[in-house]
């Protein structure tokens, strides 16, 4: 069985309109997850408490993806670009 792990992280952006973090060693790590599910719930619980922050995000990375060896490779996008 494929265990699907999620990682659940965000952060104050320095522009709305773009992702990319104002101060990378500010991103707040929310948490691991085994299924999409609570990583949504935490992603959804994040969002809003700190929804009066336009610049703030949260993201939930699917990290089963970046496990799945037999899968060939994607090019890799760099964030805000």
């Amino acid at each position: 069985m494929t265990q699907r792990l999620h990682l659940v992280f965000g952060g104050e952006l320095v522009d709305p309109t773009k992702n990319v973090f104002k101060d990378v060693e500010a991103i707040e790590v929310v948490g691991i997850f085994p299924d999409y599910d609570s990583a949504y719930d935490a992603w959804k619980a994040s969002a809003q408490r700190t929804v009066d922050n336009a610049h703030m995000r949260f993201y939930i990375a699917h990290l089963h993806r970046l496990r799945e060896e037999e899968a060939e490779a994607s090019p890799t996008e760099e964030l805000g670009s």
